[in-house]
């Protein structure tokens, strides 16, 4: 990239105020404060600013500067997998959530654009401004899911949501053939966590990984297929890395709050 860019302290004027969030544990600060703002994250006094590479990548690419990127990713709060220099699926996914985050087109390429943003990041859009301090926002226009911890961001994960396409499907449940219709819909509103399984749970409508269930049969859960546009049948599909660890980090009773229209 040739130019060392360096991080400031961006300051934001919102009705008077000025709001600064700081790279915290995993790079999101606090995010209670002014949420409708477009924040600007910066490095923490005396903390080393963030230097991209500006090589680019795509997806099967390996080396070092791979490694940087994801030990990025996951400073930030995404989850690109293990740190290994292996530009893979998780890794992608990561690089998904974080470009739909920052206003970049989501791509498997890491160019110019992306290593701009990963040098001067947004924390992601605060839908729920007065929202308990721990709780999930799914942002369906952007497919993405943010999870607060004691108000900060704790995660940050590329999802894929009902596809609006109504369907009729015909399986073997409860030892009968039965048929099965809907209308695909990941319903916007305002719900809590509740039950869930561990491992692959089996469903009339397909195999749900680690699914935590929130609005009824509705839930996040680990697929195999995450495309770029919503395509489940409601559930919120998650990549099988952040299904993994979800359980850990996601309670029982948790409010989740669900927003937005995705535009195709």
């Amino acid at each position: 990239m040739g130019v060392d860019r360096r991080l400031g302290v961006a300051a934001l004027m919102t009705a008077g105020a000025v709001l600064v969030s700081s790279l915290g544990s995993l790079g999101v600060a606090n995010a209670q404060a002014a949420p409708s703002a477009a924040r600007v994250v910066v490095a923490e006094a005396g903390a080393a600013a963030f230097v991209a590479p500006g090589r680019t990548l795509k997806l099967g690419a390996k080396g070092a500067e791979v490694k940087v990127l994801q030990a990025r990713l996951k400073e930030l709060g995404y989850a690109p997998g293990k740190i290994d220099g292996r530009y893979g699926g998780a890794t992608q996914a990561a690089v998904w959530a974080f470009q739909k985050v920052n206003g970049v087109s989501p791509t498997s390429t890491v160019a110019r654009r992306t290593w701009n943003a990963l040098e001067a990041p947004k924390a992601p859009k605060v839908l729920v401004p007065n929202g308990k301090p721990t709780r999930v926002e799914m942002n369906l226009a952007k497919q993405v899911m943010v999870l607060y911890v004691d108000g900060r961001v704790k995660l940050i994960s590329h999802t894929s949501s009902g596809s609006g396409i109504p369907y009729c499907e015909t399986a073997n449940w409860n030892g009968k053939v039965q048929r099965f219709c809907g209308d695909a819909r990941t319903p916007t509103g305002d719900y809590k966590t509740t039950w869930r399984r561990d491992g692959w749970h089996k469903s009339y409508l397909g195999q749900l990984y680690n699914p935590i269930f929130f609005n009824g049969g509705i839930a996040f859960h680990g697929a195999l297929s995450v495309p770029l546009a919503p395509a489940s049948h409601g559930c919120v599909r998650l990549p099988m890395n952040v299904a993994g660890m979800l359980p850990g980090l996601l309670g029982k009773g948790v409010p989740v709050h669900v927003r937005g229209r995705f535009v195709r």
